[in-house]
Order: C-alpha cells, then structure tokens, then sequence
C-alpha cells in the first residue's frame, strides 16, 4: 500500500511538472523550420575556453513557494563596475530557456557589460503578470548584489526576444508600477534603458495579430480579459518616464504591432529612441548568422551611448 501511494504521488508529481515544461521552441527546431526559406543561415555557437569572462550559472535570484528561479551571469574579468544587461528569452510566453541567450550574452559582455540570462515562469506554471514580476525580482537581486557582480546599479538595461521583448518593454514602462512590485522597498525594480527584439508593443491594435498563445500568458481572450490585454502592452504603460528604448525589427510586420503609436508618445516626451530594421530577416534572427554580430553591434552602441560617460 505504502509502495502503491509513493508511485501515485511520483506519478501526479511528475505529470504536473511535464504539464508546466514546454519544448517546443529550440534554437534547432527554429534552424530546421527556417533554413528551407532562408538556406544561408548558421546558428551561433556559444564561445568556450575565454578567459576574458566569468561565467557562473544557475545563481538562485528568487524563491517561490513551490521552486526556485535562477539566472546565468558572463562578467566581464576585471575590477570594474559595468553596467546590466537583463537578458529575457522567447517562446511565446511559454516556451525557450535562459540558455537560448548564452551566445548573445557573451558577447555582449566582452564589450564591457555584465550580462544576466534569467529564468522566469512562462505561462503553463503561472499567468501574466507573474513572469513580469520574476523578471523584476530578478532585477532586485542584481542590484543588491552589485558589487558581487560588477554591476553599476544605478545602469541598468533589460534586453528581450520576441516575447522576451515584449516583456522587456512592458517592463521599462512599468517602472515603479506598484502592480508590479513594491515601489516602497529598496532597491526598485527601475532599468535605465530597453532593447526590444521584435516583441510586440500591443497585444489588442490594429496591427496585432495575438490570439491563442497570448490569451493562454492573459488567462483568456480579449472579450473574457479586456483590462488584462490592455495592461500588459507596453503601448498603454508609455509615458514620460519611459526609458530610452531600442527597436531592432525582423523583415515580418507583425511583431512591430503598436510600435509607430509607442514612438509617437516617446518623441512627445524627449525620449531616445532607435530603430534598427534587419532586411530579408526571420523572425529569431538573434539566433543566427548573418545577423548577429550586427545586432550585437548594433545593441552595445545603443548601450554605449545611454550608459558610457
């Protein structure tokens, strides 16, 4: 009886953590998808053996009641302070991993930044906002631990991929949102700037076409969760205390959806802003050559020119 009620219980546990793990969206699955329209593509591979980085992986940033969430650091090996790079992986809101951004992490931080690849609950474990809220505790955390980490904590800059960049844009124009964290307690969750990867600004627009996989993140469709659809675009949370903001855009039209409205209110308020459109690109084109050392390029100007004194 004992045995019988030890494998049930290993058996639901088991079923419920396949139920909340999702694998369908890989650095491979996306390759073999999209070398048959784009044959000149080459996945990029992580750098090894450099001595210029620290690397330390799953540093525990947050605990939650039933499990930890863990980050990636690449530091820069010197004594210096340097600004953060958050790094926010793809995948629907549901899919992908923090290893998906090693590559890009790397080399970001050989140009000077200390760079985060962190994990957050996608959306079979737990609905919006709980994801936004990881990835602002995450922010915490590499705060409190600045100088542990090199980190300027007074520079900081969340970087994300589809709908990692949708999520870091929601999370640059949530600053001090107290729907998303106390804005009372120290440090705040406040970044200094964005880099947005083709991740949509707005998720009920003319120009979205969001429907099964962004309702699933919503916990409903538009009609069940207007207020919700509405509150989780960056394009409603913009302002004047918007951060300066980098668009790096795929040749597909959808994931730019509310982009054209959101940079009409950042050139009302003053705010910098960049638009980098990548010509005859895919939609994860962070994932492949021939552009990633463009946006790599293209990402630590930007940064050079918020952050750099």
């Amino acid at each position: 009886m004992k045995i019988f009620l030890i494998v049930f219980l290993f058996g639901t546990f088991l079923s419920i953590s396949q139920t909340q793990i999702d694998t369908t969206y890989t650095i491979k699955s996306t390759f073999i998808k999209e070398v048959k329209k784009y044959p000149f593509i080459k996945i990029v591979d992580e750098l090894t053996g450099n001595d210029s980085l620290i690397v330390s992986k799953d540093i525990k940033y947050h605990s939650l009641p039933n499990r930890d969430l863990f980050l990636d650091a690449y530091l820069k090996n010197d004594n210096k302070l340097h600004p953060a790079v958050i790094l926010i992986h793809g995948g629907g809101w549901k899919s992908g991993d923090k290893n998906q951004m090693h590559a890009l992490a790397q080399k970001i931080a050989l140009r000077g930044y200390s760079c985060f690849c962190i994990e957050y609950r996608k959306s079979l474990e737990a609905k919006y906002p709980a994801a936004i809220i990881d990835v602002k505790n995450a922010i915490k955390f590499i705060k409190e631990k600045a100088q542990n980490y090199r980190v300027n904590p007074n520079k900081i800059a969340v970087l994300g991929c589809s709908s990692g960049g949708q999520m870091a844009a929601l999370v640059g124009t949530t600053n001090g949102n107290s729907k998303f964290e106390d804005s009372t307690s120290k440090p705040t969750a406040s970044v200094q700037a964005v880099i947005d990867m083709d991740g949509i600004l707005a998720f009920h627009h003319q120009e979205s076409q969001e429907g099964k996989i962004a309702a699933l993140w919503l916990g409903g469709d538009y009609e069940a969760v207007p207020n919700l659809w509405d509150e989780a675009s960056a394009l409603n949370n913009s302002g004047r205390f918007t951060p300066p903001i980098l668009f790096i855009n795929s040749s597909i039209p959808r994931y730019h959806a509310g982009q054209n409205d959101m940079i009409k209110i950042l050139e009302k308020n003053g705010i910098y802003y960049e638009v980098k459109i990548l010509d005859n690109s895919l939609h994860s084109f962070w994932f492949f050559q021939p552009w990633f050392e463009e946006i790599v390029n293209v990402s630590t100007k930007f940064l050079d020119k918020i952050f750099k004194d």
